[in-house]
This record gives C-alpha cells, structure tokens and sequence, in this order.
C-alpha cells in the first residue's frame, strides 16, 4: 500500500466507524473476496473445522458408536499420568524432531545452495538426484535390503566379512540400532519440499543487491549469506521451516515400514503411532483426539519460536 493510499483511508475513516470502513472495503473489493472464496470455504471445511471439533470431542469418551460423554479433562489426565507409552512416544517424538528437524533443514539450505552455483543445465540433474530419495516409493525397500536381519544383507555381510562380528544383526529388531537407523533414513529421505523452496529462493534472490551490497561494504560471501541472500528469503525459509517442523513431528510412516507397528519395545514409538493405535485401530476417538489436540499445540509451539529465531537474521 502505497503512503498516499495510506493517509487517504486514515483520512476516510475518521468519518465514520471501524465496522463501517470495514463493510466499505468488503463491498470495494468484492471481486477479491469473490476469487479467494472457493480456497477459503474448502480450507474451512477440510481444516479449521475438523481441528476444532478434534479439540470438542477430545473432551468427551466418543468411541463411534455411542453418544459421546463428556469427561472433560479425564482424557489428558490419563494421558500425562497413567499412560506410560504415551510418555515414551513423546520422548522419542521429541529426540527425533531435535534430531531431525534442524538437521533436515540446514542441510536442505546447505545443499540448495551449492546447486545454486551450479549452471543450469547441471543445476537440474543434480537437484533430481538429491530430490529423488524424498518421492521414491522403494526408499524402505533399499534399507530394508542394506540392514536384513540375515547374512545376505549387505551391512551384516559386510561386518561378518571383516570379522567385526560373528552373526548377524537384526537392525530393525534390536531396540538399540532402531531410533538410530530411523533417523539416518529420515535425514536421507529429508530433502523434498523444502529443499525445492530453498533452491526457488535462492534463484529469486536480486543480484543487484549484491552490487549494492559491495558497495555498503560486504566483503565476502559469508556476509552476502547473512546480510543480503538470507533476508531475501524469508519467506522460502519460513515455509521450510514450518515443512520440516510438521514432517519431524508427524514422522511415523518410516518406523512403520522398516520396524512394523509397533516397534520393538517401543523404542521408536512417537506420538504419531500412538494417535494411530487408539483412532485407527482401537477406535477411542475421544482419547485419541486428546493425542492429536497436544501434537497440535506442540507444534504451534515450535513454529513460534522458529518464526522468533528467524525474524532475527539479517538484522
């Protein structure tokens, strides 16, 4: 909004009430409200409605078959104080989110932005070989394959090959290699959304700031990093930010192909599985609903305090 435009509403608006210049500007702009009403009324229906009624009924015992009760807060009660497997899955869900979250992210800028030096032509072969891994269905198959329990996998042959050890290891089946090997396989399969939005940013980025940067003094690239490349995208960094928050906190999809449903003494058993045990197999909505209410909050949680932290560069 232009400083003339500005001064012209603050001037207009003296004349009358807020809800009047607010039915002005609706009825000015109609044909915008018009464009965005089908994205509006379809994010309503399909997010901010069932979000909400997720946190009604995770007040209630709703278990899809009888009218639900209310319980009020009996479900977060039990939750915090007489559910041992869920405090299990929030440590597990914790460590892989530190873990993974901020590893996934500055790796994906880290590699986004030695294929921005790359010539295009190169730039896209490469981003395809590092993107790939993040769309490929066989992604568990070929661990599966490298860490098999049996001698016929590749890790196991290879550490009986040069007597490390005498028999093999089941990987996926042994509570002290399975967080470990989640993790490397998330980290490996990491570079998706966020890695394409950091490679847009970095492409979108004006080079004539940094002549201008030059000129005001910058003096290498570690302060064109900091003082001009990361402030112009902010944007790109906020949206990766928020994908690899949701995908570190809701990973579960990995434990579930490699280590089965659930993993052995639950030693990679995250909130995620633990929502899916009571929704999807055990049919307690109400409880469950409490589950995905705190993952919720959860993350809302951590997108705060990495919007706070990433309002601070460049500055």
């Amino acid at each position: 909004m232009s400083k003339k435009n500005a001064q012209y509403q603050a001037v207009a608006r003296k004349d009358m009430t807020y809800g009047q210049w607010i039915r002005k500007e609706m009825k000015r702009n109609w044909f915008a409200y018009v464009m965005i009403a089908p994205y509006v009324i379809v994010f309503t229906l399909f997010t901010v409605l069932p979000v909400l009624l997720s946190i009604l009924i995770s007040f209630t015992d709703f278990n899809m078959l009888q009218t639900p009760n209310i319980v009020w807060f009996e479900n977060y009660i039990n939750l915090f104080f007489a559910d041992d497997i869920f405090l299990i899955a929030c440590k597990n869900t914790f460590i892989f989110a530190c873990i993974v979250g901020p590893a996934s992210y500055l790796m994906s800028f880290l590699v986004a932005w030695f294929i921005n030096e790359l010539s295009p032509k190169i730039r896209s072969i490469v981003t395809l070989v590092f993107y790939a891994p993040s769309i490929s269905g066989q992604v568990y198959l070929i661990w599966g394959v490298l860490f098999s329990a049996d001698s016929a996998g590749w890790a196991n042959a290879t550490l009986m090959e040069i007597g490390y050890i005498n028999e093999p290891i089941a990987w996926f089946k042994d509570a002290k290699y399975v967080m470990p090997l989640c993790i490397i396989v998330a980290l490996w399969t990491s570079l998706g959304v966020t890695f394409l939005s950091f490679i847009a940013g970095l492409q979108g980025v004006d080079r004539s700031l940094y002549e201008a940067g030059a000129v005001d003094g910058v003096k290498n690239r570690w302060q064109e990093l900091w003082y001009i490349t990361l402030p112009s995208m902010r944007p790109q960094l906020m949206f990766g930010a928020v994908m690899a928050i949701t995908s570190s906190f809701g990973f579960g999809g990995v434990v579930t192909a490699l280590c089965g449903f659930p993993s052995v003494d639950y030693a990679a058993h995250t909130i995620m599985h633990h929502l899916e045990d009571y929704g999807g197999q055990r049919f307690e909505i109400g409880y469950s609903s409490a589950i995905a209410t705190i993952l919720f909050l959860v993350m809302i949680g951590a997108n705060g305090v990495v919007k706070k932290v990433l309002s601070k560069v460049g500055q």
